[in-house]
């Protein structure tokens, strides 16, 4: 088929949504199908589309649905869908999702979110990751703790950096935190907390290797996120053997299973500080969380990924 993809992520942008995108244009094409990738509809004839994010795409979904009614439209449901807009923007949402003949989600709590007439059309595609060049090799002088994520509001993105301070100084634990702020006034947050916290180490933007060579290094990762729709991140962080310690939300859950041992109480730097710390000083905590992870893994590999956007693309007639 030939097939055209919205995301409302142009293409310099190094956003999630257009990282996936790219992804799973990647993906599809390998299942020998065509796809071309806009941030707007322009009326160009196709076969079917894939469109990302009910909200901010719904006048191209419009607008290729009036155009064609009768070939497929697949709706990819992100974070800000079912966290925020099925709520503060609901007609176009709803009616993004009432067209669509198939739906997409990134993690396993997407259907309780959506009306319950339409989870009929829903399959969970997590999203997946390579595996890393070469084996882990963990630094020894210092037990480091990953915090890869941009500074934003929605990332909480300096509370492993609060749950840090006040430890024994007996305690190896020092953090390292990649990237970008969202403004200036986050990147001089950034710096203050470098300056009077000695074990907060935020690096900036960084291209993909180094964050993939914080892996090979890293003991646990964390993400402490108040939003998320299915992040990447826990994806590649399982796929190279590394310990996830994550904020108990909705969209981590349901990529982790209800059973994790990693999770804290959104917010709560004191729980987050006793996980680091548990990590640090029992090996066999560590262990299971490897191994939970371990189990996790074969989910989010690529082939996986693959195979269930082969699955829709099939039960919408492709």
């Amino acid at each position: 088929m030939k097939i055209i993809q919205i995301t409302p992520a142009g293409k310099r942008s190094k956003s999630g949504n257009r990282v996936t995108a790219e992804r799973w244009a990647r993906l599809i094409r390998g299942l020998g199908h065509r796809v071309d990738t806009s941030v707007e509809y322009d009326g160009r004839p196709a076969d079917a589309m894939i469109a990302l994010h009910a909200w901010r795409s719904h006048a191209a979904i419009i607008r290729f649905k009036s155009m064609y009614p009768g070939r497929p439209l697949v709706l990819a449901l992100t974070g800000t869908d079912i966290n925020e807009f099925i709520h503060s923007h609901p007609e176009p949402t709803l009616e993004s999702i009432q067209l669509a003949d198939a739906l997409v989600c990134l993690h396993d709590k997407v259907p309780d979110l959506v009306p319950a007439a339409q989870r009929s059309k829903l399959s969970v595609i997590y999203q997946s990751a390579p595996p890393l060049a070469g084996p882990r090799n963990p630094a020894v002088r210092n037990f480091d703790i990953c915090v890869i994520g941009h500074l934003r509001r929605e990332k909480d993105p300096f509370r492993t950096a609060e749950a840090v301070r006040g430890l024994p100084a007996a305690s190896r634990i020092r953090v390292i935190h990649l990237g970008g702020a969202h403004d200036q006034s986050w990147a001089k947050q950034a710096r203050r907390l470098m300056k009077t916290n000695r074990r907060y180490h935020w690096l900036g933007e960084v291209p993909k290797w180094r964050g993939r060579r914080e892996f090979r290094k890293t003991r646990a990762m964390v993400i402490s996120s108040r939003n998320e729709g299915g992040a990447n991140v826990v994806s590649e962080a399982l796929i190279a053997g590394v310990p996830v310690i994550a904020s108990e939300i909705t969209g981590n859950v349901g990529l982790l299973g209800q059973d994790y041992e990693g999770y804290y109480r959104l917010e709560d730097a004191a729980a987050l500080r006793a996980l680091l710390l548990r990590c640090e000083t029992e090996p066999a905590f560590l262990d299971r969380l490897t191994a939970q992870g371990r189990a996790l893994a074969p989910n989010f590999t690529p082939e996986e990924e693959q195979r269930r956007w082969a699955a829709v693309i099939e039960s919408v007639g492709g």
